[in-house]
């Protein structure tokens, strides 16, 4: 069954492309027609590539590994954040840091950088510094959570990337591409899919259509999460059992062993 369907897909305006004199020919396999200058998605294509993209989606999150959603427009925010959120997985939202997926390493020690200020704040260290040290530091913890917040549980690199407009964010699509790690993405008729391993067709602009879309595939990753914390509850049950198990065995091995010994003292008893 179809994880959404074209009249919902309508309705939130997915079809919506850009101005003929904008698009990019590699899109079109997915343009169903033009309309007024406007190129229409084929939503039907669209339908079938959430689905594909959300199954991905799925395993990934089943396996155990992170998605990290980007979207930095103005009205995708909100949603991704919220929705990314919800399935407790990275996102970014601000700018995207230059180097976050190639120098990943760095990135991470401004993370630190951020928790260390926290620590330090907790302990009383910063208390005997002047008020315009303290608010130094402040503003700079203030602007290192507004740019990597919602990254700090990301510990090692992404599994996959979710982009939202691959035109806007060409340098994470690039930095992915690089390091070989799949992309997920909304893909609208003025951008190039070559470099998407995983494209949805669809209008990128509008807020409901980004909305529908991560919500599909978002519920595929709640759902793989699901079945993860689901396949740990039976694996842990299972080897519960299997503990038990052996402790009946090795108790009725040292029984049977006692009933032995008992059997040899009678025999010498009675000689």
């Amino acid at each position: 069954m179809s994880r959404t369907n074209f009249d919902t897909l309508l309705e939130a305006g997915c079809h919506f492309g850009h101005l003929k004199r904008k698009w990019n020919p590699a899109m079109a396999p997915y343009i169903f027609m033009e309309r007024n200058g406007i190129h229409i998605i084929d939503l039907h294509k669209t339908v079938a590539k959430i689905d594909d993209a959300a199954e991905a989606l799925k395993q990934i999150a089943k396996s155990g590994k992170k998605i990290l959603f980007v979207a930095t427009k103005k009205q995708a925010k909100q949603v991704v954040a919220e929705k990314a959120a919800a399935v407790n997985m990275p996102y970014v939202i601000e700018r995207w840091p230059g180097g976050m997926l190639t120098n990943f390493p760095t990135i991470r020690k401004a993370v630190k950088k951020m928790a260390n200020i926290d620590k330090l704040t907790a302990d009383g260290t910063y208390s005997n510094l002047s008020k315009r040290e303290i608010l130094q530091i402040s503003r700079q913890r203030a602007k290192l959570e507004k740019n990597l917040g919602s990254i700090a549980d990301l510990t090692r690199l992404p599994s996959a990337l979710f982009v939202v407009d691959v035109l806007k964010e060409q340098i994470a699509v690039r930095e992915a591409n690089r390091l070989g790690i799949p992309v997920f993405a909304i893909v609208d008729t003025n951008s190039n899919p070559d470099n998407i391993d995983f494209v949805i067709p669809a209008n990128d602009d509008a807020n409901k259509s980004v909305e529908v879309i991560l919500e599909a595939c978002c519920a595929a990753v709640a759902e793989g999460l699901e079945e993860r914390k689901a396949e740990k509850v039976d694996t842990e049950a299972a080897g519960e059992a299997e503990n038990k198990t052996r402790k009946r065995s090795a108790r009725a091995r040292v029984e049977k062993s006692e009933e032995a010994v008992s059997e040899v003292e009678t025999v010498e008893a009675e000689a």
